[in-house]
């Protein structure tokens, strides 16, 4: 499964990055991201899920969020 870091990256940038990254990504594959808290893990995953990719799970791990998610169709 890929990973992909945005740690220390603010929003939208964040946003921006992870839709980059899921062009490279083919539909029903899953990928992990790296959130930061507060806004980066309010509003990355539910930015996402707006745009038909299924959200797998979101836990806190060491201070920072990991986001499981499969590539919808966009």
């Amino acid at each position: 499964m890929e990973q992909i870091d945005l740690r220390g990256v603010s929003c939208p940038t964040n946003f921006v990055k992870a839709k980059l990254a899921l062009e490279d990504i083919e539909t029903g594959e899953t990928v992990e991201f790296l959130l930061d808290d507060g806004e980066p893990v309010k509003n990355v995953p539910r930015s996402l899920k707006a745009d038909g990719h299924k959200l797998l799970g979101l836990k806190e791990t060491d201070g920072y969020y990991v986001l499981t998610l499969e590539k919808g169709e966009e």
